[in-house]
């Protein structure tokens, strides 16, 4: 029909600067929605394994089966601490040599505690945190640009429907360009914020949830060992 605005019509008539303003903002709602995306596959399946893993490990008491096992499984944060800790728990034990027993296993913890595998868990905790929250600044940053990147096509199109007033055309046949793709832009950078922000914020909460759940069964795996190695002979 006449007289309805097409916005497509609008894009393509737009000045060069606009038409690069609009560019960049589509391509920035892409890649977040490709952000946002995966990151929802990944969180999710980050969970699952989680599940899978701690049901084994809380269903195993050797703890060489359970190394073994996660090392086939998909990454996630449990297996990640779970092989960390482990992996440095037999470096000790090796380190007393094919002698060094339980008892030695106990002198040695005795004198020096578990500090070494405490650093241990800890990087991995860390390296789990990074892997999880990969990804989160960007969208931040998509969030908080895009409405600043759509201002900014709004003011040059408004210029561009100024200059045209500034020239002596007083039709507003002639100052509508400008002023549409003006909307436009900050349409199209609301647009690409909002979903931005929205799952940001809803990914940084469950990222939060499972880091913190990954530093509790870092804790717990360290609770775990604390009293096998304390538990006396039979």
């Amino acid at each position: 029909m006449e007289g309805k605005l097409n916005i497509l019509h609008i894009i393509l008539g737009s000045g060069v600067v606009v038409k690069g303003v609009l560019g960049v903002l589509i391509f920035a709602s892409l890649y977040s929605w490709a952000i946002i995306l995966r990151k929802r596959s990944e969180l999710s399946r980050y969970s699952s394994m989680n599940d899978h893993f701690i049901n084994f490990y809380r269903n195993n008491v050797n703890l060489n089966d359970i190394f073994l096992h996660s090392k086939e499984m998909d990454y996630s944060p449990f297996q990640s601490i779970f092989i960390r800790g482990y992996e440095e728990f037999v470096k000790i034990r090796e380190g007393l040599g094919k002698s060094g027993g339980k008892e030695m296993l106990q002198d040695h913890f005795s004198i020096y505690g578990l500090n070494s595998i405490e650093r241990a868990l800890k990087r991995a905790v860390n390296e789990a945190s990074e892997r999880i929250d990969s990804s989160l600044s960007t969208l931040a940053s998509i969030g908080s640009i895009g409405p600043f990147i759509g201002l900014f096509g709004t003011v040059w199109g408004i210029i561009d429907a100024f200059v045209g007033l500034s020239e002596g055309i007083t039709s507003l046949d002639a100052v509508a360009p400008g002023i549409a793709e003006a909307l436009v832009a900050t349409a199209i950078g609301l647009a690409t914020a909002i979903p931005a922000v929205f799952f940001y914020n809803y990914f940084n909460h469950q990222s939060v949830k499972l880091v913190s759940q990954t530093e509790s069964y870092a804790q717990e795996f360290l609770n775990m060992l604390e009293r096998l190695i304390s538990r006396p002979n039979k």
